[in-house]
């Protein structure tokens, strides 16, 4: 599934939401505010770029009126075959969230043009829409100056246990069920991280339910005992252990400090 849109013209906050599932990329031509993506604020500053993960928490506050479009996809809407160069490009950005833009010149002639072969298909439009989207991934990975994905780390298996990692770390913390779930073993899962990005399964882990618990945390006003049932701990005093160890504080203070 592949959706373009304009940004609705209009001076407003949203709440913190995610696109389960869904790539969403964000051109911003005109307008000012901030830009919330997960724990990160960004002054919106155009032109720019905002390229949000399924998993990502964001929100916006607009001060004045914003111009620009909105691109919503999952990674399934191409051919794993016939569009590889394109799935590559996408997980080459998978540590992109913001980039400035140079001249909005470009990028607001590619995105009209997406956004016309979006809305009045025809038998070339798949074929226009997937030249437009390598003109705009690769002017991004240019800019950001993202590196290169390699053959190893589209590997499937690797693919496959970062989207476990999205979808479950709430309930699942050890590298094993991962590995059970993947048809593998611990130390193959950890080999293959390690070379896909200098961290073991467990540190990938951990560091996704730490953003989980986080989110929560600053996002929801439940209490320390509700986030730890609902982030599958045993108790709450192990869940306050585990995120000071790893944080450095307790959620509680966390909390506190995020928002003196």
């Amino acid at each position: 599934m592949l959706k373009v849109s304009r940004l609705k013209e209009a001076i407003k906050r949203t709440k913190p939401h995610k696109h389960d599932g869904y790539f969403e990329l964000i051109c911003i031509l005109e307008g000012e505010g901030f830009h919330q993506v997960d724990l990160n604020t960004y002054p919106i500053k155009p032109p720019e770029l905002y390229f949000l993960k399924p998993d990502q928490l964001h929100c916006w506050q607009f001060t004045s009126i914003p111009k620009g479009y909105v691109l919503l996809f999952r990674e399934e809407y191409f051919n794993e075959l016939e569009e590889a160069p394109i799935i590559s490009l996408i997980r080459t950005m998978n540590e992109t969230s913001r980039v400035s833009v140079e001249s909005s010149v470009f990028m607001k002639f590619v995105f009209e043009e997406l956004n016309n072969a979006f809305e009045q298909p025809n038998s070339f439009s798949k074929d226009l829409i997937n030249g437009y989207l390598r003109s705009i991934f690769s002017k991004i990975i240019k800019d950001s100056n993202a590196r290169p994905a390699t053959q190893k780390n589209a590997t499937t298996l690797f693919q496959n246990f970062q989207k476990l990692i999205i979808e479950h770390s709430s309930e699942l913390h050890l590298v094993t069920q991962y590995a059970s779930i993947l048809h593998t073993t611990p130390q193959n899962l950890n080999a293959l991280t390690r070379k896909n990005t200098g961290k073991s399964a467990s540190k990938l882990i951990s560091d996704h339910l730490i953003l989980e618990a986080k989110r929560i945390i600053l996002h929801t006003d439940l209490t320390m005992s509700e986030i730890a049932e609902l982030l599958h701990f045993n108790d709450t005093s192990y869940f306050v252990r585990y995120f000071k160890r790893i944080v450095g504080t307790t959620p509680y203070q966390f909390r506190t400090n995020y928002f003196q």
